[in-house]
Order: structure tokens, then sequence, then C-alpha cells
């Protein structure tokens, strides 16, 4: 199941409970995944994606959820995992809207226009209420995008204002976002939580307090937030005074179950209703239960080596390539993430490259390594590189089996080509901490981790290797590279963009920057009593519980 874990830890001060990102994330992904694929499992070539659940017919008293863990907090500055976004998306709104299908929609601004390369306006929707019963203005706009400026906050989404100037008022219910430079990722970061809008003086009154248990929150979503059993469950109640549709369930409960054997038992006997990412071990079983339903959607979600560190002997490109062919990613794919997974050679899953010519993208794609192992062609790098017998160290952690058998992965491709793989494990908080702290990476080549678009641009992840970029881990500087990446930030047209990120695919694939090993779909488990729920990870930002209902 993908898990706390993607890469994208925002604030330099702070990390984000994602895995530490890639650290948890792939951790609870693959929890209790064994060495071999169930025999006949389909893999996720056999799998029917589809953007949403049946729609719900009917009204419901409410439902429960299971969580894997507990929101450390759901203050939307540090939303950047799965639980804080999972239930934080159905109380909060932003500016713009991820739909199903991961398009963009109007949200809390009716209407976004852009008056130049460097200006959007956007206009809000009139008569909208806070859960207060405050009415929402300009102010309280400007007020909750100005807080992810404000360093002393240490948002793990400021890297999508690296270009703001300045966010103002320009009207009751228009505010103007002017940019220093075209960014053609920030309009489409306004659909997530860097665009969430909360009550400017709730946010100001509560203080540190705000999106804790002890604080609460103050937004304009089809819920409220209701008690907060810490440790146990999280409820929230259906709000009557929403400006958009009327929520077709009362309340939803969160139960927080992060034992995933736990969790299945759950959703089987109808304990909870209903789960997003559910753990690869379970699928057989589920797929199986005449108790519900499993279904499957696009995530946008790979899984990678990161590089940490580009001295030592990772410091010749050759090593880290041949690295890349001596890895084996269908066997991982297979064995460890239960078939529910494609091994690829790609950072980014395909469907991120919408609204591009598929045969250009494809011919600049081309050159991008295979997937299938080339020992003989491995070691024949090693060898030219002078690198065998040298030591690399990877990361590992007692997360779950996950992880290890990551690392172990890798371990067995370099002990084939003729270097010599350490597997260096921590505890779980040192883990986290390499993806926030550049100290902690230290003595460290490699580790494993789970990253997730919050946009569907590939850019938003081939950016991450500019210069000085946060999770640009390893350090890595090209002139070149951050050119065609700063080209493509200026690109408004997606086509154009598009084709421009492909560059930027090469170009981080013939360097090697990061290693990708396996995509693979998101999942959502549906007992008997409720349908509705998207499939797709559109969830992380948009009120999905509204949507669920009776069947």
């Amino acid at each position: 199941m993908p898990i706390p874990s993607r890469s994208r830890s925002r604030s330099r001060s702070r990390s984000r409970s994602l895995a530490g990102p890639a650290a948890a994330a792939l951790a609870l992904v693959l929890t209790g995944a064994g060495c071999a694929a169930p025999a006949g499992g389909p893999g996720p070539a056999a799998l029917h994606l589809s953007a949403a659940t049946p729609p719900a017919r009917g009204d419901i008293d409410g439902f429960t959820w299971a969580l894997y863990a507990e929101p450390p907090v759901l203050d939307y500055l540090y939303a950047f995992d799965y639980p804080q976004n999972t239930v934080l998306s159905n109380v909060c709104e932003s500016l713009m809207r991820w739909t199903p299908q991961l398009t963009l929609e109007p949200g809390l601004a009716e209407k976004a226009t852009q008056t130049d390369p460097t200006t959007w306006v956007y206009d809000l929707r009139p008569d909208v209420r806070f859960h207060s019963g405050a009415t929402l203005t300009a102010d309280d706009a400007v007020a909750s995008l100005n807080r992810h400026l404000d360093p002393e906050l240490g948002s793990y989404w400021v890297e999508d204002f690296r270009n703001v100037a300045s966010v103002e008022k320009t009207g009751p219910l228009q505010i103007t976002v002017r940019l220093t430079t075209p960014d053609a990722l920030f309009p489409q970061a306004m659909a997530n939580s860097a665009g969430t809008v909360a009550r400017a003086a709730t946010m100001e009154e509560q203080g540190k307090a705000f999106g804790t248990a002890d604080g609460g929150l103050d937004c304009t979503g089809p819920f409220r937030l209701g008690e907060w059993e810490q440790g146990a469950s999280l409820r929230l109640d259906r709000f009557d005074g929403y400006w958009g549709k009327r929520a077709k369930a009362g309340h939803v409960t969160f139960a927080f179950l992060p034992d995933s054997a736990a969790r299945t038992n759950a959703l089987l006997t109808g304990e909870v209703d209903g789960s997003f990412a559910v753990p690869p071990e379970s699928m057989s079983r589920l797929r199986a239960a005449d108790t519900g339903r499993l279904y499957s959607g696009e995530s946008l979600t790979t899984v990678n080596l990161a590089v940490a560190d580009l001295g030592g002997t990772l410091a010749d490109v050759r090593v880290r390539r041949a690295l890349m062919l001596a890895l084996d990613r269908e066997g991982f794919a297979k064995g460890a993430m239960r078939g529910a997974a494609t091994p690829t050679s790609s950072l980014v899953v395909k469907e991120t490259w919408r609204g591009a010519p598929p045969e250009q993208v494809a011919d600049r794609l081309a050159a991008l390594p295979p997937v299938q192992r080339d020992l003989d062609r491995a070691r024949r790098l090693i060898d030219e590189a002078g690198a065998r017998g040298r030591k690399v160290t990877v990361a590992s952690s007692p997360l779950g089996p996950d992880v290890a058998l990551l690392a172990t992965a890798v371990q067995d491709a370099g002990r084939r080509i003729g270097l010599d793989v350490e597997i260096r494990t921590v505890a779980p908080d040192a883990f986290t901490a390499l993806f926030s702290d550049p100290e902690a990476r230290k003595g460290f080549d490699l580790f494993p981790y789970t990253y997730y678009l919050s946009v569907t641009d590939p850019l938003s992840m081939y950016g991450n290797f500019r210069t000085g970029q946060f999770e640009n881990y390893a350090g890595y500087s090209s002139p070149a590279y951050d050119a065609l990446a700063d080209e493509a930030t200026a690109e408004y047209d997606p086509a154009k963009r598009a084709l421009l990120t492909a560059g930027l695919a090469r170009l981080a694939a013939d360097e090697a920057l990061c290693l990708p090993v396996a995509e693979y779909p998101g999942s959502v488990y549906l007992g008997r009593r409720i349908t509705g729920a998207p499939t797709t990870i559109s969830y992380m930002y948009a009120p999905w519980a509204a949507e669920v209902g009776a069947p």
C-alpha cells in the first residue's frame, strides 16, 4: 500500500510525516509482503483502472474508513501525507479542485484568469460559509496563501511558492497572485494543499493549535471536524451550510489501524466500511471476499532509489548506470509488491504525460534505459569505471519488510556486478530524517523511497533535480539541466511543456540521478453498504467522502 512516503518534504526546517517521505511510504506499501507473487494473482496490466466506483444512489447515516496512521496534525501547511490529506480534503478546500479524472476544475475560486505570463487572478465564489458561520472573503484567501511564505511556519508546500512575488486582495472576492517569472506548476498547485483556504481570524486566534485535536479547524468543506479521540479515531460531521452539493453521509469516522493485518480483517468483517491504499499482501483476500469489492485507479506513484551522494563510489555516472542495469526490477515488482506493481525505467507514470503528442514524447523517452536486467553490460561499466570491489552503502529501516526488500535487491545487484554493497539499518526516525536533513544522509549512497505527484504533470518530479532544490538529495547541479527546467516551468502550453520535460527525463536518466524501480495503481476497498468513492489519487485534495453513500 502506497504510504507515508513520497519524497516530498517541502520545508527545509521540518520533515513531513510522509515518510519522512519515502521511508514510511515504501515501508507501509510493502509491509508484510512476501517473496513471491500469489499464484494466479493478476498483475497491474490485468487490472481495470477506473476513475471512480459506482455512484451512490441514496443517503446514509454514516460510514467508517480505515487509515494506516493517525494524522499528526491537520493544518494544511503540513498536510503532506496520505492520512492527513485523506481527512483534510473533506474539511478544507482549495481555490481549484483536482477531479477524479485528475484534471482541474474550479473550487473555491469560480474563475481563474491569467492576465499576463506572471499574473493570476482568482475570483472567489460568493456566499461561501466557513464552519464557524463566517462568510468567505478575499482576506481569508490572501492570509491562507501567505502563510506558505512565512519562514517561521515552515510550510511543507513552500516550493510551490518559490516564484510568488505577492498575494494581494484586489476586490471583496478577488485575489491576485503575481509571480517573479512564469510558472506553469503554480496554477496547478492551487488544487492541492498549497491552494487551501481557511478562515484568517480563526488561524490567528488559534496560532499553533490550529489543525490540532485541541485547536480544530475552520474551513468550508462538506464536512466539519468532529470528535478527535487521539490514538483511536477521528469523526467528521456533515456541514449543512455547505455551498456545494450536500454530502450523502451524515458523518465519517476514521479509524486508525496501523497494523495491516488488523486493517484487512476490519474490512473483511465489516468493522470498517472502506479504505484506500490496500496493502499488496491483502489484495488476493479482499478480491475474493463477498463482503465488498476491490477497485483500482491511477495513483501517479512510483517506487525509486534516491541517490544520496554524488561523491564516493557513485561519483562516476557509469557506476550509477550499472546499478540501474543490474537491479532486478521485475523480481521486485512481482515479489515484494505481490504482482501489484509494474517495473519501470521512468520516474513518473505514463498518465502524467497528458496533452503531449504521444509519438513525440515516446521518441524523446526512447533513450531511457530498459527495464530488463543486463548484468554483462553492467559489469563492463563497473570495469570501465575502475569501481570493482568499491563500497556502496544503502539505507534500510525496520519500518517493514518493504524497505528491507528493496535494499536487499540493491545488495544483490551490486554483488553480481562486483560492488561491495553494505546495508545499514537505521531507526524509523533516522530514516525519515533522510528526506529533510542533509546531515542525516551523510554516509549513505542510496535509500529507497516512494513518490507520488500532487499535480498531473511530470515536471513536478523532474524539477526536483534543479540546483538547490530541496528534494535534490544528492546536490546535483548542471547549468544545462537548470536552463531546460526553467524553460519547461515557464511554458504554459501543456504539449510544449511535456516535450521539454521529456528532455529533462532523458537527462535525468542519462545521469542516473534517481533509480526508478516500479509503478503501481491506487486501490480502494468498499464494503457492501457504501459506494461512490474515487479510485484515483484525487482523494488527497478533493472532498471525496461527500460522494459516498448507499448503493
